[in-house]
């Protein structure tokens, strides 16, 4: 069974100590590649070394809505400057992580609508997936999503919202990133979402070192999670772990232009 997390966050510090032996016993689970998704200007740098170091690695590069307040306006350009100089790098997959959060309420709307909107302009302008932070905020992004109408649409992470919202994104071309935080069995709600979502949708990933799966509970969430991630979702859905792998590594490849697993 091959899987692959399409949205982690392993150049956090909290992988210095083990990151080597992480990634060797991800792979001998079976979760052979991983995209590592930019938040900020200063962890750009860090994600492409990584990826430099391992093939099956893969980059992303973004300015995230919650470090809102870090971002300087010289930083969507130099995105603009990274996404120009390593056009066509195999390792380099998607703009992300971007969105809208409307959760934390200190964050300006506004300031993240133009932020948002201007890196959707530039992964349409280089023919990228995009990867979406969504929080309690689906009515603006999907509105913007079909003023933009990317090409290669992308993922949206952690999807947690109704069958409508999920049906409106999967017509604009997107799948749906699940991971941890439907393994809960409080989620009673996601559950029943679970059940209705096609196949050909959904992606798998584990938001590391972020939303550690019900059976890991308070624990560093790991590539290593994936495949009980995995397993746990399946069982909701009614489907075997394999189907479910199958499936969300199709969907990835397809998505990212990468070779089936």
């Amino acid at each position: 069974m091959e899987l692959i997390d399409t949205h982690t966050h392993l150049d956090f510090p909290d992988f210095d100590a083990d990151r080597t032996a992480l990634l060797a016993d991800s792979r001998a689970l079976g979760v052979r590649r991983m995209v590592l998704l930019g938040v900020y200007q200063d962890n750009w740098q860090r994600i492409w070394d990584l990826v430099q170091g391992d093939r099956e690695l893969y980059a992303a590069f973004g300015l995230h809505p919650v470090y809102l307040d870090q971002h300087q306006p010289a930083d969507l350009t130099q995105l603009g400057d990274w996404l120009a100089r390593l056009a066509g790098h195999r390792q380099v997959c998607a703009v992300g992580e971007i969105g809208l959060d409307y959760f934390l309420e200190h964050l300006d709307r506004p300031r993240q609508q133009q932020l948002f909107e201007a890196q959707l302009q530039l992964a349409a302008d280089f023919q990228l997936p995009a990867l979406l932070h969504v929080r309690r905020s689906h009515a603006a992004v999907i509105a913007t999503l079909k003023r933009f109408k990317l090409k290669r649409a992308g993922i949206i992470h952690a999807f947690a919202g109704s069958r409508e919202e999920a049906r409106e994104y999967i017509k604009l071309g997107f799948k749906l990133g699940l991971g941890g935080a439907a393994t809960w069995p409080q989620a009673l709600r996601m559950h029943k979402v679970l059940a209705d979502l096609p196949l050909e949708a959904l992606v798998l990933e584990t938001d590391s070192p972020d939303m550690a799966p019900a059976m890991y509970p308070g624990q560093r969430n790991s590539p290593q999670h994936l495949p009980a991630i995995c397993a746990a979702l399946a069982q909701i859905m009614g489907l075997s772990a394999e189907q479910l792998a199958a499936a969300s590594t199709a969907n990835a490849c397809e998505l990212f232009n990468w070779p089936p697993a």
